[in-house]
């Protein structure tokens, strides 16, 4: 009868990584591709008035935005309708939203929440008037308009 004999100097080969780059890479480009970048989908237009004294605000997460705008799907008419996350909503509609926005938030911030409103630039007064008058009910009286700045040709 014969012995085996186990060869005590041989291990484990180690783990072949000369494929991990290309695989690092994949998963990079599908995540690049497959990631959604806007967190709101748009309904409606804004193609935004140009103005000349423009200020860009500083914190995002304080603001609350309301788009006003036709629509873009011409199915639901061409009357500037209003959009409050990503669905059309009413002018009565806006307190509510303001309010499930503001409860979100933390209390020390509230006093600095500002409303933005991106109206397009086809929009009556009107419209804004009746979504300002909706804010002074649920005390949002820092209210911020949208514009893109004038390019000026001297």
């Amino acid at each position: 009868m014969s012995k085996f004999k186990k060869k005590k100097g041989s291990e484990t080969p180690g783990i072949n990584t000369s494929s991990l780059p290309d695989i690092v890479f994949m998963l990079l480009f599908f995540f690049m591709v497959a990631t959604k970048m806007r967190d709101k989908e748009m309904k409606v237009r804004t193609q935004l008035p140009t103005a000349t004294e423009v200020e860009k605000l500083e914190k995002k997460s304080r603001l609350h935005y309301i788009f006003i705008g036709p629509p873009l799907d011409p199915t639901k008419g061409t009357a500037p309708r209003i959009q409050l996350d990503d669905a059309f909503a009413n002018v009565n509609q806006i307190q509510e939203y303001i309010t499930l926005q503001n409860s979100k938030k933390a209390e020390s911030e509230i006093p600095f929440m500002t409303t933005s409103l991106k109206a397009d630039r086809v929009v009556k007064m009107g419209i804004i008037q009746d979504i300002k008058q909706e804010l002074r009910e649920v005390n949002a009286l820092k209210l911020s308009y949208t514009a893109s700045k004038e390019i000026r040709e001297d």
